[in-house]
């Protein structure tokens, strides 16, 4: 298990640089949606999924692979991107739809903070769906970890913030040193307000809002749920395999 004083969490994107991330293992968080879509893609039989940057990326790998391996997938600004197959609602990524493909994943938060933690030792996609999963991960370790929270450009989010507060509650069994650093105490303070109604906190969040009109009425719902999934995506080479797998 790692030392609760070497637990950190960064609340965007743009709150770290790539360096930081060396020889540390990174929980990249996007709970709306990038992590949910993921973690349920990879449950429903995903091959593999390749996390990229941006669009002209996600394009000259698919210019690689034969058309009926793979999808495109993901959203700009919450909507999915014109010509993609799939956008980023978990819904659509059922067992029919992703059973042995590749996916090409592009979004606007979740899949640049998974691009820039290249150089992290192990590199973790977390959510609530997949909390114990994480959680056993993290058992193995002793080195430093990053909570990375996706945010929404640049700024912090609650869902992404909650999701880390949750893990650092657990590891500490509910009692975080007043030692820990002050990423994880907001984290965890959060958590401990809001964490009884995770549903609740998250529905009414800036990002819920922006989405509200964008999105399924059951993601929000969906991506609150807690342990559904006994899946790892773990980068290897680039590429998110179920590491649980």
């Amino acid at each position: 298990m790692p030392d609760i004083n070497y637990i950190d969490v960064f609340f965007s994107v743009q709150a770290f640089q790539e360096e930081e991330l060396r020889g540390k293992s990174a929980v990249i968080i996007d709970v709306l949606r990038a992590s949910s879509s993921i973690t349920t893609a990879i449950h429903n039989g995903a091959k593999k999924v390749i996390p990229v940057a941006d669009m002209s990326d996600a394009m000259k790998i698919a210019t690689t692979m034969d058309q009926k391996d793979y999808l495109l997938c993901g959203e700009k600004n919450g909507s999915k991107i014109e010509g993609y197959h799939l956008g980023n609602s978990p819904a659509e990524y059922t067992r029919e739809a992703v059973k042995d493909k590749t996916l090409i994943f592009n979004t606007t938060n979740g899949t640049k903070a998974i691009k820039k933690a290249a150089l992290a030792s192990e590199v973790y996609v977390g959510t609530f769906l997949n909390q114990q999963s994480i959680l056993n991960a993290l058992k193995e370790h002793d080195d430093e970890v990053v909570l990375i929270c996706s945010g929404w450009q640049g700024r912090l989010s609650i869902e992404d913030t909650l999701f880390a507060g949750s893990l650092l509650h657990a590891i500490s069994g509910g009692q975080l040193p007043d030692s820990a650093k002050d990423g994880a105490k907001v984290a965890f303070g959060l958590f401990e307000k809001y964490g009884h109604d995770l549903e609740g906190a998250i529905s009414k969040s800036d990002h819920a809002k922006r989405l509200a009109e964008l999105v399924p009425n059951g993601d929000i719902s969906f991506c609150c749920k807690v342990n559904e999934f006994d899946v790892l995506p773990g980068m290897r080479d680039g590429i998110l395999k179920d590491l649980n797998g």
